[in-house]
């Protein structure tokens, strides 16, 4: 299993050295070592906070001897104006650490924020949303992270907590039987407890894994709603079902209505748009 901490870790290393490189030759040429200063993370926009814990750790990570006030947690709805923390220490320490702190609570705040926005247009029914893997390299557990804080559902991590079968799979496998067989045989042979969901792409498809079972969750991928709300009926409350694929968030609802417990919406992650925000002195 993945250790999160581990990787978040190296991230903040891998970043730290891709920004510093030998030196920040501008805060080293213009400000003395022992200058001391404090600033503040000041919101520019409407949304929901997130990424206060992993800017803690940069923080700490890159100097310990910086000292900072939280005034609001992750899941905090902002708007402009609120000041979310400060930081006190060094001035070095201080511009050295503010454009990567920026960049991770930019985009958490941005994911946290538009999966929340999901997340409201789903109330009044059971249907959650579903992160996915088209995320940032490198950035996965922070991206996955804050669809969490905005309220959404993490499908899996990666490649190694849930077996997917996708169309490719199936294809590769021989078929929807032959593909299913595989991985339940695997689970039993490596004492894996992984669900299995499989994705079809019509009813014949669809048919096929409820006659041979074997599963956890059905996913329907590029389903109308008319079909999606028929497949629905198929199943019966036999399997878990995800709708998947073109699904936008004029839609989204239409889908919510025709009784899935899962929409996976890869937009929460690879087209957002940060959360504005500055960390200025104070």
């Amino acid at each position: 299993m993945v250790n999160v901490n581990e990787l978040v870790d190296r991230l903040i290393g891998l970043a730290f050295a891709e920004d510093i490189g030998d030196g920040d030759h501008t805060t080293l040429s213009c400000i003395p070592d022992d200058a001391m200063g404090k600033s503040k993370l000041l919101v520019k926009e409407t949304g929901i906070l997130a990424g206060v814990a992993v800017a803690k750790r940069v923080f700490a990570d890159f100097d310990p001897e910086l000292k900072m006030e939280i005034f609001m947690d992750d899941g905090t709805p902002v708007k402009p104006g609120d000041v979310a923390f400060t930081v006190e220490g060094k001035v070095r320490s201080l511009l050295q650490t503010e454009r990567l702190m920026l960049n991770i609570m930019q985009r958490m705040s941005g994911i946290a924020t538009m999966t929340n926005r999901y997340v409201k247009r789903l109330e009044g029914t059971h249907t959650r949303v579903l992160d996915t893997r088209k995320t940032t390299p490198g950035m996965r557990m922070l991206e996955k992270e804050a669809v969490k804080i905005g309220g959404g559902v993490n499908h899996r991590i990666g490649l190694f907590d849930m077996i997917l079968l996708k169309d490719n799979h199936v294809d590769f496998a021989g078929g929807i039987e032959k593909a299913i067989q595989r991985a339940k045989d695997y689970c039993k042979e490596k004492g894996k407890d992984l669900k299995i969901e499989i994705e079809v792409r019509n009813f014949d498809e669809l048919q096929r894994v409820l006659d041979y079972g074997g599963v956890d969750r059905i996913m329907l991928d590029n389903f109308s709603v008319a079909d999606t709300r028929k497949a629905v009926q198929m199943i019966g409350g036999r399997y878990e079902t995800e709708s998947s694929g073109g699904i936008t968030f004029d839609t989204l609802r239409d889908y919510a209505e025709c009784g899935v417990d899962f929409i996976s919406v890869g937009a929460l992650t690879h087209s957002v748009k940060g959360l504005d925000m500055s960390f200025k002195a104070c």
